[in-house]
């Protein structure tokens, strides 16, 4: 078995990360394909919304059974597990002829990145050299979030420009799956396997010391990872119904304009530290969803491409805040326990107020319904910003 030491070149943790990308870029590909889906098979804006949330279901088994499976059984395994998820995933898209192929896809697609999360980010920061592994740790937040924007901007394009619009964008994910594959299965092992992992769920409970704290951090994830819900899931709808914009390629380029400003956020929030990242994203998650508000309002493309850019560099700053604080107050003993909670909160914000939105659409309309939403999140985080126990926990954070 190759060990740590054994890494002396840089490449390896760059095709981990590469790996990486590919894995979370099949997640997001369906999301400027939603309206085709819609005309092809007629289902509402609301089984839009379902479709998407049986994404995160997938995601939150997964953390919860399968978290610490590739400290037991190696990072490969796990990591080639996830791409052949990722794969499986992409040929019931190819060959979706209704609902049933949709909702299959959706779901083994958030199994697959339940597992490629935790996995690849370590994974990329045990190969990398030890004199680049600050670099290696802000690679793998950028390759998951970063794959999570590509995946729209690649559909959207392929979708507007190319032929087979709901076909060709799915046999070039599954050609770079297989190199991905090919790649990982050419990478050393980091760990010692160890016998067989438990498979049973994580205990999610947070201590009673830092519940404050925790509440905090959590209202602050939760406000961000809704909006990446909202405009993974629904946003190319609203522009096309309510912005007058059916280019599919701008739709994806939005939604990778989310993902790209919250990679840029946490690169900020690093400089900044979690005590002035946690209210100021907060802040600045309340103004794009202002932006957003007006866009819906007057049917304004500027203003919802600068609401989504305000928004993303908002939950990019308190997510990342968000995640330090919980880790750093978090006992050695519970650290991991915490944490995932944190995480099965956020994947919760990505799903269940997305199903609000849609259902509220039904019942008042698009517009009004994202109005609706965009101020829910705005209280939200607003909330988060003045609780006073959190914020002063996060000043003191270092």
């Amino acid at each position: 078995m190759d060990s740590r030491e054994d890494v002396d070149r840089g490449w390896p943790f760059l095709a981990a990360a590469y790996a990486f990308v590919v894995t979370m870029c099949g997640t997001t590909l369906p999301t400027p394909l939603y309206s085709l889906y819609q005309r092809e098979f007629g289902f509402s804006s609301f089984m839009v919304t379902v479709i998407f949330a049986v994404y995160a279901a997938g995601v939150i088994v997964a953390l919860l059974l399968l978290g610490r499976v590739s400290d037991f059984i190696g990072r490969r395994p796990v990591l080639l597990a996830a791409l052949a998820l990722s794969g499986l995933s992409a040929v019931c898209f190819l060959l979706a002829g209704g609902l049933p192929e949709l909702f299959t896809g959706r779901t083994l697609s958030g199994l697959s990145a339940g597992l490629a999360t935790g996995t690849a980010t370590v994974m990329v920061i045990e190969l990398a050299p030890e004199r680049r592994r600050r670099a290696a740790t802000l690679l793998a937040t950028g390759a998951n979030l970063g794959g999570l924007g590509v995946g729209p901007l690649l559909a959207g394009v392929l979708a507007q420009y190319a032929p087979a619009p709901l076909k060709l964008v799915f046999v070039v994910d599954l050609v770079l799956v297989a190199v991905a594959a090919a790649v990982v299965l050419a990478l050393p092992e980091t760990v010692r396997p160890r016998g067989r992992p438990p498979l049973r769920p994580q205990r999610l409970r947070v201590p009673k010391e830092m519940r404050a704290t925790f509440a905090a951090a959590a209202m602050a994830g939760f406000a961000g990872f809704s909006t990446l819900g909202l405009f993974t899931s629904v946003s190319p709808t609203f522009l096309s119904e309510v912005e007058g914009e059916s280019n599919l390629a701008v739709a994806g380029a939005v939604v990778f304009s989310v993902f790209a400003a919250s990679v840029a956020g946490q690169a900020l929030g690093r400089r900044l530290g979690p005590g002035r990242s946690l209210p100021g994203g907060c802040a600045v998650l309340v103004a794009g969803m202002a932006a957003i508000a007006v866009s819906l309002a007057t049917a304004s493309l500027a203003l919802l491409v600068l609401g989504a850019v305000i928004a993303g560099t908002g939950q990019g700053l308190s997510f990342l805040a968000a995640v330090r604080v919980v880790t750093e107050r978090s006992p050695a003993d519970r650290r991991a326990e915490v944490t995932s909670a944190l995480f099965v909160l956020m994947y919760l914000a990505i799903s269940i107020p997305v199903i609000g939105v849609g259902a509220l659409s039904l019942a008042v309309g698009l517009r009004s319904a994202g109005l609706i939403f965009t101020g829910c999140v705005a209280l939200l985080a607003a909330a988060a910003l003045l609780w006073p126990r959190g914020i002063s926990a996060a000043a003191s954070s270092r």
